[in-house]
């Protein structure tokens, strides 16, 4: 019996082949199913690219303002007084846990 089913067994294996893979072509992580979760991982990506953009942008100009050529008396007041730890006595200071 096994001598008649011989000639058959590369085509079973072929066609076990194409259904293992056409199967994980589905619904595997990458596959064509899971379309829904990519497009949400790309929509989040989207909004965090953005809001980090826009970090980036100010972070630039308040290094702009802080160069020799156009130095900004505030800023540098405020980031002095931040880094040290200094207020002056007109100011309100209102203390946060970080």
């Amino acid at each position: 019996m096994f001598a008649r089913l011989r000639p058959y067994l590369p085509t079973a294996a072929l066609a076990f082949l194409i259904f293992y893979f056409g199967f994980h072509a589905f619904t595997g992580e990458g596959g064509l199913l899971q379309s829904d979760k990519r497009d949400a991982a790309l929509v989040a990506k989207s909004r965090e690219l953005a809001e980090l953009r826009a970090q980036r942008q100010d972070l630039e100009m308040r290094a702009q303002l802080m160069r020799d050529t156009s130095l900004s008396r505030d800023l540098l007041e405020e980031r002095a007084r931040s880094l040290l730890g200094f207020a002056d006595p007109r100011d309100y200071v209102i203390r946060m846990k970080p």
